[in-house]
């Protein structure tokens, strides 16, 4: 590992405790059926982060846009989205988020495809998997399935999140 990237994650660590919010864009789940949050949840308790926000739209551009402009007003540091980035027609939430952030980072959504390339094959091909920076905030977009999920945050997200969170405001 290079010696700055080691630098900056020792840096890093100076932020204490890195508030989250977890928002899941679905037309069929319900806060008590939300896998997906439950899941990050425990992790976020687990890994001494904070809960700020949660949301559970529909997968519709206006709460979408909605949702977004709330929560880069919320004390959270890092916005991760689930669902809502396949190419079915009522997937729209890569369409939304993609228009508005203001610095992309590549590398997140084609690793998280290598990654997913490893389990589920050409599937992996349908994932549009983005984050970047929007007014000051990380966003993260998954797909929504748990096992995604579990891999973006044990693979990249998890592993890297003081880093990211120190990157956007260092």
């Amino acid at each position: 590992m290079s010696q700055s990237t080691n630098e900056h994650r020792e840096k890093a660590k100076s932020l204490g405790v890195i508030k989250l919010a977890i928002i899941t864009v679905s037309d069929t789940r319900t806060p008590e059926t939300d896998a997906n949050a439950h899941w990050l949840r425990e992790r976020f308790a687990a890994e001494g982060h904070e809960l700020a926000a949660y949301r559970l739209i529909r997968d519709e551009p206006d709460q979408v846009e909605q949702v977004l402009e709330e929560l880069v007003r919320s004390e959270a540091r890092i916005l991760l989205w689930n669902g809502g980035t396949g190419i079915a027609p009522r997937d729209t939430t890569y369409d939304v988020l993609s228009r508005k952030l203001e610095k992309t980072l590549p590398g997140f959504g084609e690793i998280f495809r290598m990654l997913s390339f490893e389990v589920v094959g050409g599937a992996a091909m349908l994932s549009r998997a983005t984050a970047g920076v929007y007014k000051g905030k990380l966003v993260i977009s998954t797909p929504g399935s748990p096992n995604a999920v579990e891999l973006a945050w044990n693979r990249l997200i998890g592993p890297e999140i003081a880093h990211l969170a120190w990157e956007v405001v260092r």
